[in-house]
């Protein structure tokens, strides 16, 4: 039987079934969106977004534009509400029947994305056929737009998802100019997110060695420019350089199934939507204390990988693996609190009671061995 180093020098690694083309820079929506359609055949697209984002910038109405300067735009939806409720998903399928739309323009951040992978998840679940696409345009650093889940909250508020190798955005628009709206607390929390795709990637089955790689290379940069973003939220270099991470962070890969990265994610998906954190916040709640706990509970490769990340940081070595990942952990947390995104479950009003059985839904089961761990971590948040 292969060590486990041995199996990592094996694998299998390909791109999003549906992936097109993901086009960067400050201002290339102009260009980039155009070229998309083209790609894509896109005659009619349905624009999904947020209220906020509609009523108080002017990216709608940019991106409504450039649709209609090139007579593909059908209409705009935007009761797009957080964690994707599933009333609004019911909605805009409905709205996106009706007008005969044959595409998706999806302008946000998580929520937005998500609820225009489940409309056209629906759609073709309805109609059959193919899935129709989706152009995703992000304004936070959620990295949504990079998987083949799409996470909503259903009718109980439970946070559900389905996923589809053909639900993968086929074309994203990185443009930091439209990044420039998004309120300060939302861009640096959904960077935190993106921080925990990157350290959960390390140790997540079967992700290829290049693509850990390009992990720590989004961690390095998420920790040297999400501070210099605190201090200049204008700077649109410092912005774009922040999507790029973001990026590298949920690099596009084709997988099985979908899944929560790990338990720090797993966590997330228990927290935000049934108390109402957003799910940038609940990674600055979660991330650091995760990765301490695996000191204890994760293999000897994977604590290996998370030690090596003090290379890519520019951060001397302790001396030892475990102290290396302790090390990791306070950085994180130093992190989240020079950012100004400190919080505790006590402010959300998660009961003290409700922790056993957040704990064992993001663990998979009440009889998982790590459950006591798991439940004092969370006892600790507050």
């Amino acid at each position: 039987m292969a060590s486990q180093d041995q199996a990592s020098l094996s694998g299998f690694y390909s791109w999003t079934d549906t992936l097109e083309g993901v086009y960067y820079g400050p201002g290339s929506t102009k260009t980039a969106l155009p070229k998309l359609l083209h790609t894509l055949g896109i005659k009619k697209a349905l624009v999904v977004t947020g209220k906020s984002l509609h009523d108080k910038t002017e990216i709608v109405k940019e991106i409504e534009g450039i649709l209609k300067e090139h007579n593909a735009y059908g209409a705009t939806f935007y009761d797009i509400g957080q964690h994707s409720p599933i009333a609004g998903i019911r909605a805009g399928l409905e709205f996106f029947t009706q007008l005969g739309c044959d595409g998706i323009v999806a302008v946000g951040g998580g929520s937005p994305v998500d609820a225009s992978k489940a409309i056209l998840y629906f759609q073709q679940k309805e109609t059959g056929g193919q899935t129709l696409p989706q152009i995703a345009i992000p304004t936070t650093l959620s990295a949504a737009e990079y998987s083949i889940g799409a996470g909503y909250t259903d009718d109980e508020g439970n946070k559900v998802a389905v996923s589809s190798q053909s639900l993968a955005p086929a074309g994203i628009i990185l443009d930091a100019e439209l990044t420039l709206a998004t309120p300060d607390r939302l861009w640096l929390s959904t960077g935190i997110r993106s921080l925990d795709h990157a350290v959960e990637s390390l140790y997540r089955p079967l992700i290829p060695l290049p693509v850990k790689v390009l992990c720590y290379a989004a961690l390095a940069d998420l920790f040297t420019y999400l501070p210099k973003s605190k201090a200049n939220p204008q700077a649109v270099d410092v912005r774009q350089k922040l999507q790029l991470a973001s990026w590298m962070s949920l690099w596009p890969t084709k997988r099985e199934g979908y899944s929560a990265l790990g338990l720090s994610h797993a966590l997330g998906h228990k927290l935000g939507a049934k108390y109402d954190i957003p799910h940038g916040i609940t990674s600055c709640l979660t991330l650091a204390p995760t990765v301490a706990l695996q000191t204890k509970i994760a293999s000897q490769d994977h604590k290996e990988l998370l030690a090596k990340t003090l290379f890519y940081l520019q951060q001397p070595s302790t001396g030892s693996v475990e102290g290396d990942i302790l090390k990791l952990s306070s950085l994180i947390h130093r992190l989240v609190s020079d950012l100004g995104l400190q919080s505790n479950l006590a402010q959300y009003n998660v009961p003290h009671a409700d922790l056993h059985k957040i704990a064992g839904g993001a663990l998979g089961s009440q009889d998982d061995p790590n459950l006591p761990q798991v439940v004092e971590m969370l006892k600790n948040l507050y």
